[in-house]
């Protein structure tokens, strides 16, 4: 009996080891061992080849790159919960199926943004600098040196109460936080009630009543610039804005202006508009103690990363066996 052909599969990055040797034993799977990021050329020669193209969200997977895909290419299993990078509307008129990775780094993205929301007020970036930066300088305690703001008794408005937002909500509220949110629609009166939450229809009138701004939406064509210059105006000068969801929902360079001009106390972010390109102004505000920066890091974890590999091979191989997978990405969704 003849062995069953094994669909051809490319990877654009790297992944956790132990993904990588599933996809060895189940696919003809092609690695990017060294974890260059693809070129476009490299794309294209891809999708012109392969049954099965794994992207992650570094990956620009646009019209024109669908469009030279061969028929051969039937699903983009991409390795992320988003799909903002992919444009699916005309993966679906090529007849390529697109799924996603979703609810896997609803607590690790909801950890970083807890970790964010302290070391923004508290200083934590700062303080770290002290030893590190000019070893052997350090004075000793003193009453008013370091001083940061107390984030138990104030209010954090949430702007998505998604799963992130909720699991953020339900981190913050232990930590003493009252909680109020903005979203498409309420959140279920349980969670509301259990969360003592405030919904607000209007995200203008929330955003003027809070002390902590954590944005949680995903990335969509209307929520780019959600917190545009306007908005980030309204917010009191000793608010804080906390960003771990996708840089693009915040106007960049409005928020480096009210940085600059102390419109506002400090920020918070793990995501940026024109990643891997973080802006000089940023860095610089950073230097100075008004932001704190991470490098896209709010979902690295180890267990993270292998339940969404899990989640690729699983969507792969129900494809592959003639179902619809689990993660399937539906235009306009």
């Amino acid at each position: 009996m003849t062995a069953k052909k094994k669909p051809k599969v490319y990877i654009t990055r790297k992944l956790p080891d132990a993904v990588e040797t599933r996809m060895r034993e189940l696919f003809d799977a092609e690695l990017n061992i060294d974890d260059a990021p693809r070129s476009v050329p490299e794309l294209i020669a891809a999708v012109k080849t392969a049954d099965v193209l794994v992207p992650t969200v570094t990956d620009r997977i646009d019209a024109a790159l669908i469009e030279q895909a061969g028929p051969q290419m039937k699903l983009i299993a991409s390795f992320s919960n988003g799909t903002d990078h992919i444009d699916v509307e005309a993966a679906a008129r090529k007849g390529i199926t697109v799924t996603n990775t979703p609810n896997v780094l609803t607590e690790d993205t909801a950890d970083m943004t807890m970790a964010l929301i302290l070391a923004v007020p508290r200083r934590l970036g700062e303080g770290a600098r002290v030893l590190t930066d000019k070893p052997g300088e350090w004075a000793g305690w003193s009453p008013t040196w370091m001083l940061g703001r107390r984030i138990h008794g104030k209010r954090i408005g949430i702007v998505g109460m998604g799963r992130i937002g909720t699991a953020v909500a339900r981190r913050a509220k232990a930590f003493g936080l009252s909680i109020h949110y903005h979203n498409r629609k309420r959140v279920n009166p349980a969670v509301e009630d259990e969360l003592e939450a405030t919904y607000w229809e209007s995200l203008d009138q929330m955003l003027a009543r809070v002390d902590i701004v954590s944005v949680n939406c995903p990335s969509t064509p209307a929520t780019f610039h959600l917190i545009s210059a306007r908005r980030l105006a309204l917010l009191q000068p000793t608010a804080y804005l906390v960003n771990t969801a996708r840089g693009d929902v915040v106007d960049e360079a409005a928020l480096i202006k009210c940085l600059r001009e102390g419109r506002i106390a400090g920020a918070g972010l793990d995501v940026f508009e024109n990643e891997p390109a973080v802006n000089p102004r940023l860095i610089k505000l950073a230097n100075e103690g008004k932001v704190v920066l991470l490098p896209h890091m709010s979902s690295a974890t180890i267990e993270g990363r292998i339940d969404m590999g899990d989640k690729v091979i699983i969507n792969i191989r129900t494809f592959i066996d003639g179902h619809r997978p689990p993660n399937r990405v539906l235009p306009g969704r």
